[in-house]
């Protein structure tokens, strides 16, 4: 295949998906990057605990703040464009990332099959996620890495790619330490001058301009990948978030991100093991996946995005065992193989990032009309669980949000709309006997929470006595 087809199809996919992806996935898709940038452009909207804290680097958001900064400074800030221009500037980093890896691959058409038709990939690489720019980082990287038949200069722009990626989220150096070491033990250069003259000058200055933009941002002097690992790895604080057995990743989580691509990874790592003296290479990645999932095991809370860096090297490793093996077969086993991969994506594909949690990116279309026609006058409770929808940068007024925890139940004056999952309402009917629902709004048909419906209702205020008579429930 040709390099620029490959391209063209990569581009169209991942464009293709900033529109078609309608869904919400996690919070840290619009706190830890849309939500900050609006705050710091725009001088209104809130920052969630992380950002107080200093664990989380400012370099992604900053990538945001400027385009805002554009945006604001040519008088083009609308929601809409706040809203898809950082997609779609992830979409095209996500665009450049298949085709590294497509290069990487050796420019199979399996590769650009396998990598294209990912139901996860597709379903995250276009969203504004650190974890996607980590994932997308990763591939560029892999296609820079010096594997030992691979005759290229790009050291230094790999290692300068795994240094961002590193800035960007510390935890990305996890599945880059078992092949960092065969770097080292498969160089021609010795360990001393990799060390001095490679690894060592990138990433000072890497981590230098890292502290300067965290510390800027932040108003005083941060190293945020030192807080990041401190409270993540060493007080595991992510446990306040839920907690998952040991086993969670490997009956769980890698399972779930390949889909119908499991069998043939299955297949794959097989062949590779019992062919691990000729494949290497395969094998090196196989150590990789093996220690990412060990290290992430050992913390108490698990999520798919945070083994979506190694999809790539499952994805590498698919491609591979399929070109070997379809070289071998008559064409027709071939597209039946490549047909039960393309439908079991699509299905998925389908439901998560068109039908599956859509509610909450739903509600904010109305909650932005309501905003834009009464912004001095409108104020919301959002009684769901915290940062269940993005905020400012959906709504772009500075209106005022009320968050359930620490601000419920409201005293004083009562907020104009209240924004509630439908499970919730039994819990405030008293509050609610002085609003009318003004819209129903389809969340999702799977409850992954108990807190959590398959609808949303927006209330809006009666026009009467606006002051609470009796004291609400708590929720």
């Amino acid at each position: 295949m040709e390099n620029w087809q490959a391209l063209l199809i990569f581009f169209i996919v991942r464009i293709a998906s900033v529109f078609l992806v309608q869904t919400w996935y996690v919070a840290d898709e619009y706190w830890q990057s849309l939500e900050v940038a609006h705050k710091f452009v725009f001088d209104y909207g809130d920052l969630t605990w992380e950002w107080k804290l200093g664990i989380r680097s400012y370099i992604y958001p900053f990538l945001i703040l400027c385009l805002y900064k554009i945006l604001h400074f040519i008088k083009l800030d609308y929601v809409n464009l706040l809203i898809f221009l950082p997609r779609i500037m992830q979409a095209l980093l996500s665009t450049y990332a298949d085709y590294s890896f497509f290069k990487w691959s050796g420019h199979k058409k399996w590769s650009v099959f396998i990598i294209a038709s990912s139901f996860f990939w597709f379903y995250t690489g276009s969203r504004t996620l650190v974890n996607s720019v980590e994932t997308a980082l990763t591939m560029i990287a892999l296609s820079y890495y010096p594997w030992p038949d691979k005759q290229n200069d790009d050291i230094n722009k790999f290692i300068w790619t795994l240094g961002i990626a590193c800035a960007i989220r510390p935890t990305a150096a996890i599945p880059w330490l078992p092949l960092c070491f065969y770097h080292t033990k498969t160089s021609k250069e010795s360990l001393f001058r990799l060390l001095v003259s490679r690894y060592l000058p990138i990433g000072i200055t890497i981590f230098v301009t890292t502290i300067m933009i965290d510390s800027y941002l932040h108003g005083s002097f941060l190293v945020s990948s030192y807080e990041f690992l401190k409270l993540n790895l060493v007080q595991d604080i992510g446990a306040i978030y839920g907690s998952h057995p040991w086993h969670w990743y490997l009956s769980n989580g890698i399972p779930t991100i390949l889909g119908v691509n499991f069998v043939p990874f299955m297949l794959a790592a097989y062949y590779t093991l019992k062919n691990r003296f000729i494949l290497p290479n395969e094998l090196v990645l196989l150590s990789s996946m093996v220690f990412t999932t060990a290290i992430y095991s050992y913390l108490s809370h698990k999520e798919f995005r945070f083994i979506l860096p190694i999809l790539p090297m499952a994805l590498h490793i698919i491609s591979n065992y399929l070109s070997r093996w379809s070289a071998k077969v008559d064409i027709i086993y071939v597209w039946i193989v490549a047909g039960v991969i393309l439908i079991g994506n699509l299905v998925p594909a389908y439901y998560i990032s068109y039908v599956h949690q859509r509610g909450s990116l739903d509600v904010m279309t109305d909650v932005h009309g309501i905003a834009n026609r009464h912004p001095k006058n409108t104020s919301f409770l959002f009684l769901m669980p915290c940062h269940s929808t993005p905020l400012y940068s959906h709504i772009h007024e500075s209106c005022l949000p009320i968050w359930l925890r620490g601000h419920y139940p409201p005293t004083g004056k009562l907020p104009s709309h209240i924004i509630i999952f439908d499970v919730l309402q039994a819990f405030i009917t008293d509050i609610l006997s002085r609003y009318r629902p003004i819209k129903h709004i389809f969340h999702t048909n799977i409850i992954t929470d108990a807190r959590v419906g398959q609808n949303i209702i927006i209330y809006e205020l009666v026009k009467m006595n606006n002051t609470i008579i009796v004291e609400p429930s708590t929720v």
